[in-house]
């Protein structure tokens, strides 16, 4: 954490503002390295609008006592409005960078926050603890990947889920296949995925 280049921004939520550190420069954190390995960019280092909008449309809900999980968590802003609200929360991500500014994050707004560094590939430990509540996720469409490990993970991790989602390219295709397995309701660049049957 100390080698990144941190600035402080404020969230807004309808209870409180929250203090979220996050780096400068995403595109200072681009490593030649681990792209060519699995194509790894530093997407988690951004303030997203689509991360704001689902930790203000969670704010706006009742979850106290509900198991949530966040997959993608970049900054984690929905997990820490869910915990604002009473949620037991584990916030995941595939970069440990992002995992441990989460942490941070949660602790500078005084929050208990559970995070693990997860792949939707290897999702074992999301998966053992399941049926989650309610399923998080912000802008993770981005990557074509994304779309099939995403569909087959989500039905193995509970019945609802919400997504926030800008209109990447890739999500379009998501959401066309999702319709096989769930009802889909949408609000604005948030939709709500309840499985069928």
């Amino acid at each position: 954490m100390s080698r990144l280049d941190l600035v402080e921004a404020s969230v807004a939520l309808p209870a409180r503002t929250l203090s979220i550190l996050r780096p400068r420069s995403a595109e200072a954190l681009l490593d030649e390295e681990a792209f060519e390995h699995e194509e790894f960019l530093p997407y988690w280092a951004e303030l997203w609008a689509s991360g704001e909008a689902l930790a203000r449309a969670i704010a706006q809900r009742e979850v106290e006592g509900l198991q949530i999980v966040e997959l993608g968590c970049g900054l984690a802003l929905p997990s820490l409005a869910a915990t604002l609200g009473g949620a037991r929360v584990l916030t995941t991500d595939w970069s440990p960078d992002a995992v441990a500014l989460a942490r941070e994050n949660a602790l500078r707004n005084e929050l208990e926050l559970e995070t693990a560094v997860v792949r939707w590939s290897e999702p074992e430990l999301l998966v053992g603890r399941a049926p989650w509540d309610l399923i998080l996720a912000a802008d993770v469409l981005y990557e074509r990947r994304n779309v099939e490990e995403l569909l087959a993970l989500l039905p193995k991790l509970g019945k609802e889920v919400l997504i926030a989602d800008p209109g990447r390219p890739h999500a379009k295709t998501f959401f066309e296949r999702a319709r096989d397995d769930w009802k889909i309701e949408q609000h604005g660049t948030i939709r709500m995925l309840t499985l069928c049957g």
